[in-house]
């Protein structure tokens, strides 16, 4: 009974193995046939059909707008200090010359945006700032040597040239119908690994107060923004730039999902007046303002908080020779109110030197109106609030 018993289990052993076999190798003599899974593939003129607009790509945008996105390079000559023990006639026998005291150069990288054809160039200040040598790489890799036209370090913005024409230039956008929860490309060559294309929304419009430059008024946009992405374009879902990118909010150094971008309505006319005169010409008070606080205006008996206090008047600046003293309140210039020292400073600012304005103030308990003759701004650094 038990060799019958083993008998019969090998068979159906050997069996199945044989099963096994024919059915993975050759299903079809066992009369199967392969399970066939349905699904949908969309043709190639549905894909295509997906606009700039759309949900499915923003691959148009990009298409368009890449072209006119450049990677900057930069170097800076740097010289190290000589060791003094290389003075000692010891030392030198035993360890040999050395070239301390050599200059060594540092290299930079950041982006740009081709603004015209003929090569004109949009991009930070701080992207070519010290810069001995600037070089541009177009999207195709194609390189040409630049030349600094002039920069504002204010806005922090600089305009370069390169000696090509017919380039594939940027279209500009219009930022005055851009609102929170649009849809932005931010383009750029960030860490320097080559032209890279993220994207997000506006998260928020008009940022300042941030201490990044003299002149705020940012696009925030939690597109990526990473290092080498600094003058880089910032376009909407149409490919069309809004703005250009500038800074990022990072504790590590990478993109924490808060970057900034300079309008391009600003950075455009700071750029036409680059090109025009070689710098940004401003208007100037020689006031420095300070902001005023729930207990400054409970100190000075003001009924609120709202208007710039004067701490500090430059002597001999048209702000002294037209009357305006420390402890005045600025409420309003040419009609325009004055919230803080920030759009006071912005302002004043967008005044022609040798034009009167009208500078409404407050001085103890009376609101004077005072015509003020504005001066032309001087070179200040970046971290003053003075105007």
């Amino acid at each position: 009974m038990r060799r019958l018993w083993l008998i019969f289990a090998q068979t159906v052993t050997v069996s199945l193995a044989v099963s096994f076999v024919v059915g993975t190798l050759k299903p079809e003599w066992l009369g199967r046939h392969p399970m066939v899974v349905e699904f949908q593939q969309a043709s190639p003129s549905q894909v295509s059909e997906a606009g700039p607009l759309g949900s499915a790509s923003y691959r148009d945008a990009a298409r368009k707008a890449l072209p006119a996105v450049v990677h900057i390079y930069t170097t800076q000559a740097v010289k190290t200090p000589r060791h003094p023990l290389l003075d000692d006639p010891i030392f030198r026998h035993f360890f040999g010359e050395r070239p301390d005291g050599q200059p060594r150069r540092n290299s930079g990288l950041g982006s740009g945006v081709i603004v015209s054809p003929n090569g004109y160039v949009l991009t930070n200040f701080h992207v070519v700032d010290a810069a001995d040598d600037i070089k541009v790489a177009l999207s195709d890799g194609t390189a040409y040597k630049a030349k600094l036209i002039g920069s504002d370090p204010e806005s922090d913005l600089a305009v370069l040239q390169i000696k090509a024409d017919k380039l594939a230039a940027i279209t500009f956008g219009a930022t005055e119908n851009l609102q929170v929860g649009d849809v932005v490309l931010a383009i750029g060559n960030p860490f320097g690994v080559g032209q890279t294309v993220t994207m997000g929304i506006v998260s928020a419009l008009g940022r300042s107060h941030l201490g990044i430059n003299t002149f705020e008024n940012f696009i925030q946009t939690d597109a990526a923004i990473n290092p080498g992405n600094s003058g880089g374009a910032l376009v909407d879902a149409a490919g069309n730039l809004i703005g250009i990118n500038t800074a990022i909010y990072s504790r590590t150094g990478g993109s924490l999902g808060i970057g900034f971008a300079i309008p391009v309505s600003s950075a455009k006319t700071i750029m036409d007046q680059i090109i025009q005169n070689g710098t940004v010409i401003r208007g100037w008070i020689g006031v420095e303002a300070q902001e005023i606080t729930p207990d400054l205006a409970e100190s000075f008996g003001l009924p609120g908080t709202e208007g710039a206090l004067i701490a500090g008047v430059v002597r001999g600046s048209p702000a002294d020779q037209a009357g305006i003293k420390p402890g005045d309140v600025l409420l309003a210039v040419n009609a325009q109110p004055v919230k803080d020292p920030q759009v006071m400073l912005d302002l004043i600012a967008g005044l022609k030197p040798n034009d009167k304005a009208a500078f409404r103030l407050r001085r103890d308990k009376s609101v004077l109106d005072m015509p003020v003759k504005i001066g032309k701004r001087p070179s200040v650094k970046r971290e003053t609030e003075e105007d």
